[in-house]
């Protein structure tokens, strides 16, 4: 494989939904790539308002030589917007738009714009296609594939939703021009987990590459952005509706969920929550006997050179308090199983488990990374 190719497909093999991922620079400007979508006679972009300005106009172009009539819908920009009210916005349009069942969604922003862009699509008239155009790291690596769709509720994060596979993804890496760097920092912690749970060469990779990756070198971008979505599509063409193994990609994210939640949507970014997730999980792997110190301490290093924190936050006015609020948060999780909390632990580096624990060894964790 070359790692400094920049223009790259990765496919999603699900039969029927199956689609690709198209990775490089001025993926934008490439029309041909809309030849295999279905016809219609409009296109509805779905953006937020930091994003619109940017990036609207450029997909504008792009979809009128396939579309005739193509509309934009802008919501407000931030996690705490990924609610029922922003999602019946986005029907009060399309239905305004007098949009059909062969009206198709573009879905141009980060995750959160492309989660609900997706939810919008499974429910309008009971789903209508949609594509995902990610501009930013997280969502390109991540949330864009798979078909996860959803918003948040206020005790849980990701809550309400539904798996609803796109037709295409869009993965334009000049979209990073204009990405902050604390948005870059918490799309390589969505990098960084697939290491630990499926290529420990690709974490040695990560650790030689980091500062590359930091500076927005395309070449190293491309092959971290390529090496993601390979593995992930592996999990999703083998457990497309998260009933075992596609839970392996939530390792760091039932810690991670918790901190969002209790700190309050938007407070963290979600891979900055991943990212200190990811050290709290291989601390409690540790402290199973999976895995050793030297682990723990890699991984550790990797996260905090990435840009992202890993002291745990308090979610409470005590040690014990916030404990207890973690426990109460991540028993909500997806995961859990007749009220036990299940975690996504390092069984050995490359390989991951998925378990229970007992509440006082989480607890003891977590006052330990806090």
């Amino acid at each position: 494989m070359d790692k400094s190719q920049t223009s790259q497909i990765v496919s999603i093999n699900l039969d029927a939904r199956s689609y690709d991922i198209h990775i490089g620079k001025d993926i934008l400007k490439s029309s041909d790539l809309l030849r295999n979508l279905p016809n219609a006679k409009s296109a509805v972009i779905v953006t937020n308002s930091t994003v619109a300005p940017l990036y609207a106009n450029q997909l504008e172009a792009m979809l009128r030589s396939k579309y005739r009539d193509i509309h934009t819908i802008v919501i407000k920009d931030g996690e705490s917007y990924k609610t029922w009210v922003t999602l019946n916005s986005i029907f009060d349009e399309l239905l305004n738009l007098t949009c059909d069942r062969k009206t198709i969604l573009f879905a141009l922003g980060g995750g959160v714009v492309g989660d609900i862009t997706g939810f919008a699509a499974s429910c309008y008239m009971r789903g209508i296609p949609f594509v995902q155009v990610p501009t930013t790291l997280l969502a390109q690596v991540d949330s864009s594939v798979g078909g996860k769709t959803g918003i948040n509720h206020p005790l849980g994060k990701n809550m309400i939703g539904s798996f609803y596979q796109p037709k295409l993804v869009l993965c334009d890496i000049n979209t990073f021009s204009t990405l902050p760097q604390r948005e870059l920092s918490a799309g390589l912690a969505e990098v960084i987990k697939y290491g630990p749970i499926a290529d420990i060469e690709f974490l040695a990779w990560l650790e030689s590459n980091m500062e590359a990756l930091l500076a927005k070198d395309c070449d190293a971008l491309a092959y971290a952005i390529k090496r993601s979505c390979e593995i992930k599509a592996q999990v999703v063409s083998q457990d497309e509706r998260e009933s075992g193994l596609r839970a392996i990609l939530n390792f760091g994210h039932t810690f991670g969920h918790a901190i969002e939640t209790g700190l309050g949507y938007g407070h963290w970014l979600h891979g900055e929550a991943v990212g200190c997730g990811m050290v709290l999980a291989a601390n409690l792997s540790k402290q199973l006997g999976y895995v050793d110190d030297s682990f723990v301490t890699r991984l550790t290093k990797i996260i905090q050179r990435a840009g992202l924190p890993v002291v745990a936050p308090s979610l409470g006015a005590t040690s014990e308090a916030s404990s207890k609020r973690y426990l109460s948060l991540m028993r909500i999780d997806k995961k859990a199983e007749a009220g036990e909390i299940q975690f996504v632990l390092i069984k050995q580096p490359g390989q991951c488990i998925i378990q229970g624990a007992p509440d006082a060894l989480v607890s003891e964790v977590i006052s330990l990374c806090s």
